[in-house]
């Protein structure tokens, strides 16, 4: 029985309110009291509302209305046409010859892709009503950070978001996962990368038993004030986060301080989010190489292929005795094979293409979130979706944070980082894919390229100034220092700070001073992007000059700035296209 015969507004089932939209190949909600609508397009039956309706009015709009609008009462349907006569065209439009055609074509713009690690967060792209997005919107938690994050979203950057699930036990039937009592530690971190281009992404999980320093962390309290929380050194990463009352910005701020990466946002869940998250896409399907019988969690499993929801998936993710080494690095490899497989179940026709099942994760999803004010409106989440959804499930990177074990311990219970994870962390920062995507257009690239190419001027003839764009307080005479006395570039001052922030340090040159711009970029370990044609300016003497910006990449004189060409191979990384078994 489709809405129109279900009396009421107030009794209508909410999936039955989506209607697809033709022009944009989405589901929108449609909230109308006096004319509810259907989900599902196609002829009505003519009632003596409608049939009056349409008395004094031209059938040929009528049809037309029917066509854009797919069923909506109070519109007249197209007559029935008698075997044998063919059908009038619409006046004003030509008759589509392939209409069966036409209709797939749409059908295909409705399989949006909402994946990423938080894939739960993705339902948010579906095109629903304003009303409805209110009420998502009263779902989500917020907590406000600082200047731990960012105060918004750009569609146009790339974008680090921390994700985080804590060990903290709510609700009922947890008691057989994480510490009785936890006030809701970092027990499973997932720093979430996503390209400017939207090409690839990197799923880096840090390990909870890591040894870091944790930061100062300035808290905003529930009263207003702000508190600062003194920093600890040398202990787990777990701590960083409900530890002395320590809030998701001080996570952010502890990654940071470990890898260098700023992260601009957190999204955060506790094991009944894993639960009814799953429930809501009606399971996820998982592979075990050995069949599965673990006490502790409770987990039954047999070898092969299963679909796990609820208290089982929840079991799946938290299990230590069932894989490999029975330790935490063991448990983050199947936690990201999992990950992959809820991609691959959120970007399936099945979910994408089912109102009521879009509406249950709707209302499980922003349930089951806790983000930062900076992202807390459900219209700036629907934002991150759009953009996650347009990079392909083969260019998401999933990874482990390289560690070795911790050399001060005679029994393994810690990590360190590894001597192989700078690096990796340069490759993230750096917006380098560890997929073989295409970042560039071949004629850009090139282009880019060719500035660093040709003769190089005596160090003694360059001329630059030096700003500070972004770069820690004193880096502009620290780098002045580091050129006179150690490279020989006599002719440079520092100019104070920049009139604006940059994200990227930047040499800015005249083409006459293209030889001075090469030699100051092999001494400043520059790549040709840093490199900005454009024209001089002049200094206290008269003479033309170079600017150099630090921006907020430098990483102090003497240290290259030159992003790697290619990215590093990382022990036991995957991608969230391929399905694979825990072992």
């Amino acid at each position: 029985m489709d809405a129109q015969g279900r009396g009421q507004a107030g009794d209508i089932d909410p999936a039955d309110q989506w209607v697809l939209n033709p022009s944009t190949g989405e589901y929108e909600l449609r909230l109308t009291p006096s004319a509810p609508q259907s989900a599902v397009p196609g002829p009505r039956r003519a009632t003596p509302a409608n049939a009056g309706a349409a008395r004094g009015r031209s059938a040929a709009p009528e049809r037309e209305q029917e066509r854009e609008t797919h069923g909506v009462p109070g519109q007249v349907p197209p007559p029935r046409r008698r075997r044998g006569v063919p059908e009038e065209p619409l006046p004003g439009r030509r008759r589509s010859r392939a209409p069966q055609q036409k209709k797939k074509s749409k059908a295909k713009k409705v399989l949006l892709w909402t994946g990423g690690t938080m894939a739960f967060v993705m339902v948010a792209a579906t095109g629903a009503g304003y009303w409805y997005l209110k009420h998502l919107e009263g779902n989500v938690q917020t907590t406000d950070v600082g200047t731990a994050g960012k105060s918004g979203f750009s569609k146009d950057e790339a974008f680090n978001i921390l994700v985080i699930g804590t060990d903290k036990r709510t609700g009922a039937g947890n008691e057989s996962y994480g510490d009785a009592g936890s006030v809701g530690h970092a027990d499973t971190t997932i720093l979430l990368h996503v390209s400017k281009d939207r090409t690839n992404a990197t799923a880096m999980s840090i390990p909870r038993d890591l040894i870091v320093d944790v930061p100062d962390c300035p808290t905003k309290l529930a009263d207003g004030t702000e508190k600062i929380i003194p920093g600890t050194q040398g202990v787990r990463f777990n701590t960083s986060l409900g530890q002395d009352g320590r809030d998701p910005g001080c996570t952010m701020r502890t990654v940071k301080e470990v890898t260098g990466i700023s992260v601009d946002h957190f999204m955060m869940a506790d094991f009944n989010a894993v639960k009814t998250l799953t429930t809501a896409v009606d399971g996820v399907e998982v592979c075990v190489q050995n069949a599965v019988n673990d006490k502790e969690s409770k987990l039954k499993l047999p070898a092969g292929k299963s679909t796990v929801e609820g208290e089982q998936a929840l079991a799946f993710l938290r299990t230590r005795h069932s894989f490999g080494n029975q330790g935490d690095l063991d448990r983050i490899k199947v936690q990201q094979q999992f990950l992959g497989s809820l991609m691959r179940k959120m970007s399936s026709s099945d979910t994408l293409t089912n109102p009521a099942k879009l509406l249950k994760l709707a209302e499980a999803a922003t349930k089951a979130l806790t983000v930062d004010t900076g992202i807390g409106k459900v219209s700036t989440l629907k934002d991150v979706a759009l953009e996650l959804k347009k990079v392909p499930t083969k260019n998401i990177t999933f990874m482990t944070v390289p560690v070795i074990d911790n050399p001060a311990e005679k029994v393994r219970a810690t990590v360190v980082v590894g001597p192989t994870a700078p690096e990796v962390f340069n490759t993230i920062a750096n917006d380098v894919s560890f997929t073989a995507v295409k970042q560039q257009k071949a004629k850009e690239a090139a282009a880019v390229a060719a500035r660093l190419k040709g003769t190089q001027s005596a160090a003694s003839d360059v001329r630059v100034r030096i700003l500070n764009g972004g770069a820690v307080a004193g880096s502009a005479q620290e780098t002045l220092n580091y050129l006179q006395n150690d490279e020989g570039v006599t002719k440079s001052e520092n100019a104070g700070n920049a009139p604006a922030e940059l994200a990227k340090t930047t040499l800015e040159y005249a083409s006459d001073q293209a030889d001075q711009a090469r030699k100051l970029a092999a001494i400043m370990g520059l790549s040709g992007s840093a490199m900005k044609p454009g024209k001089s300016v002049t200094n206290a003497q008269g003479l033309p000059t170079m600017t150099l910006t630090l921006g907020k990449d430098f990483k102090g004189a003497g240290v290259s700035l030159t992003a790697p060409a290619k990215a590093p191979t990382v022990e036991g990384q995957s991608t969230a296209d391929k399905a694979q078994c825990a072992s």
